[in-house]
């Protein structure tokens, strides 16, 4: 009797036990609503997601708005994320569905990202959900403002000063045969000695153009100019300002950056960890292009080169634009993770290029004026506490690059 009280007694305790952990774990999977958690979800989503993935529109993936709901539990969309290749390759019935339809195309895997972090991405989706689609990418490209040019163009004021130029030309060859034929007309007339002497003064032109003193002139602005533009060539030394090259396949930012918003970060991934921002790999162009063949104004041609060198197990001989000489250290991830520094601060409205240019000097004058002028990102970082609190001590305004060692020699030369 006792026994099987006790029985019975610990299959009361075991059900409430399943039970309080069924709803735990059920709690602890609700997908957070507030705006924090969905900001960086939507920062996440942006950086990692947004080249193959809308909410509201199937790309090189599936929509995700409700993928919340359609997935068997939040645990496999976790599992998924992380190592989608283990998922499919475990037979599981949904993620097979998922490689089959979308073209045997597998999911780059994150295997970084903590369940938080998917948590969160979570989070913008179903915000995003809730709010409904709205304009979508390839109905209404995007526009987005470039830096204005300020007064009038140098090419217009070459013009102008080349036209102003060719006037004044004209305008003394108008007034020499002026002059030479009021000569002629005053010749026919009766005139005393002191006119004659006015109207053949022995100033003429061939007189003005022999004299040393005219030759000094003409020496000295000959001289002034030509030592103008050694000077100018001298600087320009090492200046790539506007650099174009052809590149080997005829990739479009303007399509992918600005159209499509795809994140620089999604390409260049060395960005936010290393020195160097890395050019993509062709696994990384091959992550959309397993299934976007056709349908950008590159043509279906370009697209095959990137097929091609997949295939041929073989790197994109991309030419590099942006060039600092070895002397010089500069850290990506330092500007862009650290201080939050956007791309286009140095590289320009890339999102409007369909041939990258080098928009920006690089120069040591131009980084150091940036030093100068920019104010160091110390929302968030307990570091650069006590600097704030040194600064504040001494100065009013904000604190800028320079005040912290941006101008120090060794701060980027080795």
């Amino acid at each position: 009797m006792i026994k099987n009280y006790l029985h019975s007694t610990c299959k009361i305790f075991l059900f409430v036990f399943t039970l309080i952990s069924v709803s735990f774990s059920a709690y602890s999977q609700e997908i957070p609503k507030e705006p924090a958690a969905i900001s960086a979800g939507k920062q996440i989503f942006d950086s990692n997601c947004k080249a193959c993935h809308r909410v509201h529109q199937k790309l090189v993936g599936p929509a995700l708005a409700g993928v919340y709901d359609r997935a068997p539990s939040i645990d496999w969309i976790k599992s998924f994320v992380k190592n989608s290749s283990a998922v499919i390759a475990s037979g599981d019935a949904y993620a097979v569905n998922l490689f089959n339809e979308y073209n045997k195309t597998t999911m780059t895997s994150f295997s970084s990202f903590k369940d938080q972090d998917i948590m969160n991405v979570l989070a913008y989706i179903q915000d995003e959900t809730i709010k409904g689609p709205g304009e979508q990418p390839g109905q209404k490209q995007k526009v987005v403002d470039g830096p204005k040019e300020e007064g009038v163009p140098a090419t217009y004021l070459n013009v102008l000063l080349v036209g102003m130029i060719v006037i004044l030309i004209l305008l003394v060859v108008i007034l020499a045969f002026l002059v030479s034929s009021l000569k002629r007309f005053l010749d026919q007339k009766a005139l005393t000695e002191e006119e004659k002497e006015v109207v053949h003064s022995p100033i003429t032109a061939g007189t003005i153009a022999s004299s040393r003193g005219f030759i000094f002139v003409v020496a000295f602005l000959v001289g002034a100019l030509g030592f103008k533009a050694v000077i100018n060539g001298l600087y320009s030394v090492g200046i790539q300002q506007g650099y174009a090259p052809k590149q080997p396949i005829a990739f479009s930012h303007k399509i992918h950056a600005g159209q499509y918003e795809i994140d620089c970060k999604y390409c260049h991934v060395g960005v936010m960890k290393g020195k160097s921002a890395t050019i993509p790999s062709v696994n990384i162009c091959m992550n959309c292009h397993n299934q976007i063949k056709s349908g950008t104004t590159t043509g279906e041609g370009e697209i095959a080169k990137i097929v091609r060198a997949y295939n041929e197990n073989r790197p994109i001989e991309w030419v590099r634009i942006h060039n600092l000489p070895d002397l010089a250290y500069f850290n990506h991830a330092q500007h862009v993770n650290v201080a939050g520094v956007e791309c286009q601060t140095c590289h320009g409205p890339v999102q409007e290029m369909d041939v990258v240019r080098q928009h920006s000097l690089l120069t040591m004058g131009w980084c150091i004026d940036c030093h100068r002028k920019t104010d160091v990102n110390t929302k968030g970082n307990a570091y650069y506490d006590k600097l704030v609190e040194l600064h504040n001590a001494k100065s009013k305004g904000n604190m800028k690059v320079e005040n912290i060692g941006g101008l120090e020699c060794s701060k980027c030369h080795y």
